[in-house]
């Protein structure tokens, strides 16, 4: 691929994008002796391809660190996020030596406020969405969608691109295999059920895919395909977050499939698994 005049192939860097330290025993939220330290990531993926950078998530902004009341009432207290501007989208992205008018695309998994509160801090890159999570962003029918969704985070009038699954699945699943203005190697796969239009963003990278689950699951153990497990707290902050509980469930079984199936060829990874984040960025 060329990239300005530099010839570059699609390079894919694993950064966290926000880093929470939720309020609840270390027992709820990780498994005895885990490394992860009782912490969530909001793991993050900036790809360098002919058409710039792609962003995909942008964790918490820096209109969040400025004022964290926009986050909600009680988000903070709660999930205590570090709020290091280190760890923003726009400074990952200078840390690797970019501009952020270098990211001309942003793909998310879907809109919660810790996956899109960097939004902002691109405002001229489009933003690649699934329809039904557009619909329910704009629409914020119920209480939860309210908290969920913050109005901040979209107040600048992002620039849309939105899509409905069509054409060849991709393993089995339905998927956009297509994004305007992207390579075909990058791919939305729905996996609606945290959300009305949560999707997975699959990329090609040629000796095998990636697969970024989002909050399709939030514990390594859920994958395991013997004897899947999860913290009780993790467990129980996804039945209560989740719009379709058995949505949830089936997507789960089905990429521990899919991950069992494709071994080596495939690596499935979720938002906000710490250790699977620091597994991915030494790969």
């Amino acid at each position: 691929m060329v990239w300005g005049s530099f010839a570059v192939a699609m390079r894919v860097h694993h950064v966290n994008l926000g880093t929470m330290c939720p309020l609840a025993p270390r027992s709820w939220i990780a498994e005895p002796g885990d490394a992860g330290g009782g912490r969530l990531v909001c793991h993050g993926l900036i790809i360098e391809t002919e058409e710039g950078l792609v962003l995909v998530e942008t964790g918490f902004g820096s209109g969040d660190l400025a004022h964290p009341s926009q986050l909600g009432p009680g988000f903070a207290a709660v999930a205590r996020p570090r709020f290091d501007p280190e760890e923003t989208a726009r400074r990952r992205v200078e840390q690797l030596g970019f501009r952020r008018e270098d990211v001309r695309h942003i793909v998310t998994t879907h809109m919660d406020l810790d996956h899109a509160g960097g939004l902002p801090d691109f405002p001229e890159a489009k933003v690649h969405v699934y329809a039904r999570e557009l619909e329910a962003v704009q629409a914020r029918a119920t209480f939860a969608e309210k908290s969920r969704y913050r109005p901040a985070h979209f107040a600048h009038g992002p620039r849309w691109e939105s899509y409905e699954a069509d054409g060849e699945p991709w393993n089995g699943f339905a998927c956009v295999r297509q994004m305007r203005g992207l390579p075909p190697e990058i791919l939305l796969v729905p996996l609606v059920g945290h959300t009305r239009g949560h999707c997975a963003v699959a990329v090609d990278v040629g000796a095998r895919w990636l697969l970024h689950a989002g909050d399709a699951y939030f514990f390594r153990g859920e994958m395991d395909p013997e004897s899947p497990r999860c913290p009780p707290g993790l467990r129980i902050f996804q039945e209560r977050m989740g719009i379709d509980r058995w949505d949830m469930s089936r997507n789960k079984e089905r990429l521990r499939l899919l991950a069992k199936d494709q071994g080596g060829a495939l690596a499935v990874f979720s938002a906000h698994d710490p250790i699977e984040l620091d597994r991915m960025s030494a790969a």
